[in-house]
């Protein structure tokens, strides 16, 4: 398979599920609803693609500024994304959560959510 059909491959992948979003069930509710606002959370921080760098090297460097020490942001880095967009996911403090918002090359934070879909017999998904 050559890098373009990979590339298209992707791109179906990622536009079924959108439909598939968009036609499941709108009182659908997260699955996280029982944390607390002060508990630590999965969140998906989007970075500026790093130049110079390996991504997972540079994803470790911006989450140790917040949590201190190299070895802490291992330990809570649980995905670094380098394909289709550039970031990572950790588990972090609603503080934490605003310290690495204000960091260069963090384009934006948001909390990772899981849904429940619940589709009709009807629906392509």
């Amino acid at each position: 398979m050559t890098t373009q059909n990979l590339h298209f491959a992707k791109l179906v992948i990622v536009f079924f599920a959108l439909i598939c979003i968009t036609m499941s069930d709108s009182n659908a509710k997260p699955l996280d609803q029982h944390a607390t606002s002060s508990d630590p959370a999965v969140h998906i921080i989007y970075t500026e693609r790093p130049q110079n760098e390996e991504p997972e090297a540079y994803h470790i460097r911006t989450l140790s500024s917040v949590l201190g020490s190299e070895e802490a942001a291992k330990e809570a880095l649980l995905y670094s994304y380098k394909s289709a967009a550039s970031g990572f996911s950790a588990k972090l403090t609603p503080e934490q959560v605003e310290q690495i918002s204000k960091q260069p090359g963090v384009l934006q934070v948001v909390p990772s959510r899981t849904y429940q879909l619940h589709s009709g017999p009807n629906n392509l998904c």
